[in-house]
């Protein structure tokens, strides 16, 4: 049986907690999100990660500022916010417990 359609979902159900864990490490340029993600082996599209960035701003976790580039237009750096470093404790903790109840699945006895 092949798992690549459920290790998707289970990629995609982590995603908004890594992005604001990436961005929780300090200020970041979109693009920048993108690679932190590949190079973790979590291949994300533009097209996956700009709606999340809107949802995450539209719902007060993270905000951006505009910088100007030598290098072309200006960039939308974001951030985290106070309510998004909240959010993001109470997601480590979820994943914390939800490591351990997986472990504890695994190893307990029929």
């Amino acid at each position: 049986m092949a798992t690549e359609n459920t290790q998707s979902q289970m990629r995609k159900g982590v995603l908004e907690y890594c992005v604001l864990s990436v961005i929780a490490r300090g200020e970041i340029y979109s693009s920048d999100i993108i690679d932190m993600l590949t190079n973790a082996k979590l291949l994300v599209a533009e097209g996956t990660l700009y709606p999340l960035l809107s949802r995450l701003k539209n719902s007060g976790l993270v905000t951006y500022k505009w910088v100007e580039s030598t290098q072309g237009p200006p960039r939308k750096y974001f951030q985290i916010t106070e309510t998004g470093i909240q959010y993001l404790k109470e997601l480590d903790a979820n994943w914390e417990e939800l490591i351990l109840t997986v472990k504890n699945l695994k190893t307990t006895p029929k």
